[in-house]
């Protein structure tokens, strides 16, 4: 292989949240351009996590990326818990002595969220434990790991999240802890885009369109193999976009040695395959978030947002 096909050769990823969905498609594309990967998450062949899917683990996303092109390695954290995000952080460095992009697709609660219902008659316990699990870890993450990123000049965090600025800035999302912990990721990465800039650094916030994660295809009784065969019920389904997309997304992110023009930006998996040229896994270029907002004012056609 060539440095054309592997950009990341010698590139140190951690991916905190990789169990599945947008954090495992994203491991197993910066694998994909050479990178040795860090991945994190709960559930292993072991132990559950409270998502409840055994079919999904950290193990299995460590040898998708090693068989991808990279090198895959499997740490079981929960990014809660300070201690072991500081054990995997020491570890990083005693093994590679570098990171250079930090990806932070922890979540895990979508067995907490709500729709059709006030803040008031939402579960309180769980809205507070959607803020735990999408802007806690998050927080805790990029304390304990940055101080590692910015030993050298040209680090990169990837926040990742539901949802471009602009839309969330104007729309609420049906539920309050839902809202909040989307919404936050969004100045996570305004934020710490400021604070990495006398390091080189680049931050931004990335998220997937309409992500036809394991999670959801199984909501919606398909596979990634017979997935249309769900638009017969819900048409826009269509516009829906692979886990693939989104972990093309960053990876061409992490390989663009010009990526500090998008520092402090929102971005969509559209959006960037617009600008670097790259496809869903099905050759298609599905745009949900345009689909969503043509949406409100007419009746858009699917087949003009893929």
């Amino acid at each position: 292989m060539t440095t054309a096909t592997t950009p990341l050769r010698g590139r140190i990823c951690l991916v905190a949240g990789a169990t599945r969905g947008a954090g495992r498609a994203i491991a197993v594309q910066l694998g994909a351009a050479g990178a040795t990967v860090y991945v994190t998450g709960r559930t292993t062949r072991e132990k559950l996590s409270e998502v409840g899917r055994a079919t999904e683990t950290i193990e299995e996303t460590a040898e998708l990326v090693t068989a991808a092109g990279g090198e895959g390695i499997a740490v079981p954290t929960d990014h809660l818990e300070p201690d072991q995000v500081r054990a995997l952080v020491e570890r990083i460095d005693r093994e590679q002595g570098r990171l250079d992009v930090l990806v932070n697709d922890v979540w895990g609660g979508e067995h907490l969220v709500t729709f059709g219902k006030k803040t008031w008659e939402n579960d309180l316990a769980g809205g507070l434990r959607m803020l735990e699990l999408g802007v806690k870890t998050h927080a805790i993450t990029s304390h304990l790991a940055v101080p590692l990123l910015i030993r050298n000049p040209g680090g990169l965090v990837v926040e990742v999240t539901d949802g471009t600025a602009a839309y969330n800035s104007t729309h609420f999302r049906e539920n309050l802890y839902y809202d909040l912990t989307k919404n936050a990721p969004i100045r996570m990465a305004f934020g710490l885009a400021k604070e990495l800039e006398e390091f080189g650094g680049t931050a931004v916030v990335v998220t997937p369109g309409w992500l036809r994660s394991e999670q959801m295809l199984a909501a919606f009784g398909v596979t990634e193999e017979n997935w249309r065969d769900a638009t017969e019920r819900i048409p826009d389904f269509g516009v829906s976009e692979s886990p693939v997309y989104v972990g093309r997304a960053v990876a061409a992110l992490a390989a663009d040695p010009d990526r500090h023009r998008w520092t402090g930006r929102s971005l969509s998996s559209a959006q960037l395959a617009g600008e670097y040229g790259f496809t869903d896994a099905d050759g298609s270029r599905p745009d949900a978030w345009g689909f969503i907002v043509a949406s409100e004012t007419g009746k858009p056609d699917v087949a003009d947002y893929r």
